[in-house]
């Protein structure tokens, strides 16, 4: 492995080092409540929104007790649009409150509103995880990715999971374009989705960029 690349990835590790899950207050453990608010997390973030406010949206709603689907199907479609208001999510609050209440009944239904039930119907299969997830309404293929690189941490069959935004955010710092040397920097379980969410930072932000550039320097 290239002493230069792996330099870099410990600066970027070392500036950008955290998930967004943990930024929004989410405990990831494979457990139905914290995989259920990293799904909501996502669909917020999928949008063309800023994340600062995503994350914050996403604080409001559990704040508000939304934080399985169960409570977040029986909160009032009023009550969804208000707990969106209140992080600043206010261009897509009335469509994503709808879409929240919808995906919600969808995993009730489904997979009695635990997201372990739709891992093991994908055996394991990554691209299967994928589409399943794409059923959830308001979760295209971008909010998809997201829920993948952050549920890596407790789903280790999905890591390495370096979609194009984090190799996007490889090439700006310099890393290796090539998906198996970047595997190998990204590593295994939590430190992937760490790896993984700092790529992504350095992707949407050129500061943080430059931070990592200054760090190695």
């Amino acid at each position: 492995m290239n002493t230069d690349h792996k330099t870099v990835a410990q600066a970027l590790r070392d500036t950008h080092g955290r998930t967004y899950a943990e930024d929004a207050g989410i405990r990831l453990r494979d457990t139905p409540q914290p995989l259920y608010q990293l799904l909501v997390l996502a669909c917020l973030l999928s949008a063309r929104i800023r994340a600062s406010v995503a994350l914050a949206a996403a604080r409001a709603l559990f704040d508000a007790g939304m934080r399985d689907p169960r409570r977040m199907t029986e909160a009032t479609w009023q009550q969804r649009v208000d707990a969106l208001g209140e992080g600043g999510y206010r261009r897509y609050d009335e469509r994503t409150a709808t879409q929240l209440g919808e995906g919600a009944q969808l995993l009730l239904d489904t997979y009695g509103g635990d997201l372990r039930k739709l891992r093991d119907e994908a055996q394991g299969d990554p691209d299967e995880l994928r589409r399943l997830l794409r059923q959830v309404p308001g979760l295209g293929p971008a909010g998809a990715d997201i829920f993948l690189r952050e549920a890596q941490g407790v789903w280790p069959e999905c890591a390495p999971y370096l979609d194009a935004k984090a190799r996007q955010g490889a090439e700006r710092i310099g890393l290796p374009k090539d998906a198996a040397e970047l595997a190998d920097l990204a590593g295994d379980g939590e430190d992937a989705a760490v790896f993984s969410a700092a790529l992504v930072r350095v992707a949407l932000d050129k500061q943080a960029a430059e931070d990592v550039r200054e760090a190695v320097a």
